[in-house]
């Protein structure tokens, strides 16, 4: 069964090449014109993935995920913006976005993004089923994350960054290898993205005297057991 990618944009030109080149590359697609149509369609919905325009009337894309992860919907989003604006980019990451294309587009790099955005919403059979470090544990046949007994809520890509820090505790990762690992393509312009995660992640976690995700200064991040 193909797996349904939700589009939201108030240009019809842009879904109509959105819808043809997902549905080339063997999804379903719904479409919405604006935010607000979006989320009535999601009452009745289920898509795997939302891309949605930043720039709409009624409610424009970042509202619109403001609203998703306000209700707790983690449903994976790639936003679009037709500014190279790094205000732009950075607002709709620490909201809640997974990733982010910025228009005009390439069809080939829009597809990429998308499936490696579904790929790490995923559980990954190759990792470890039950991950520790310290008071955080992942259970990933359940999807699950908990801090000292008590869940998480994470967003994929924040799952999956944590996944690999966990998989690969004590060693210095540089941001290349979590680029690669965690968002499964190279970012040409904008490698923050791995602080960005980073920073959401030490907001949820380091707390109760945990302050295991480390940066090294010049190179990367790791996470450490507590002393």
């Amino acid at each position: 069964m193909s797996e349904l990618i939700m589009v939201v944009d108030d240009e019809p030109g842009v879904r109509a090449l959105l819808h043809d080149t997902l549905r080339i590359a063997g999804f379903e697609v719904v479409e919405a014109t604006d935010g607000m149509s979006a989320l009535t369609l999601l009452r009745t919905t289920k898509p795997a993935l939302m891309v949605i325009d930043i720039n709409m009337p009624l409610m424009d894309g970042f509202e619109l995920v403001e609203r998703l992860r306000s209700n707790n919907d983690l449903t994976p989003v790639l936003m679009l913006t037709a500014r190279e604006e790094k205000s732009d980019i950075a607002r709709g990451l620490k909201i809640g976005a997974d990733d982010y294309v910025i228009k005009p587009f390439g069809i080939e790099e829009l597809v990429l993004r998308i499936k490696a955005i579904l790929r790490r919403s995923y559980r990954s059979p190759a990792g470890s089923a039950l991950l520790t470090c310290g008071p955080i544990s992942i259970d990933d046949e359940q999807h699950s994350v908990t801090f000292n007994g008590q869940e998480i809520d994470l967003s994929p890509t924040e799952y999956r960054l944590l996944q690999v820090l966990i998989e690969k505790k004590g060693r210095v990762l540089s941001k290349k290898l979590l680029l690669d690992e965690v968002w499964g393509i190279t970012f040409e312009s904008e490698s923050t993205v791995t602080d960005t995660y980073i920073s959401y992640l030490r907001k949820k976690f380091h707390r109760d005297g945990f302050e295991g995700i480390k940066t090294i200064r010049g190179i990367g991040f790791q996470i450490q057991e507590p002393k």
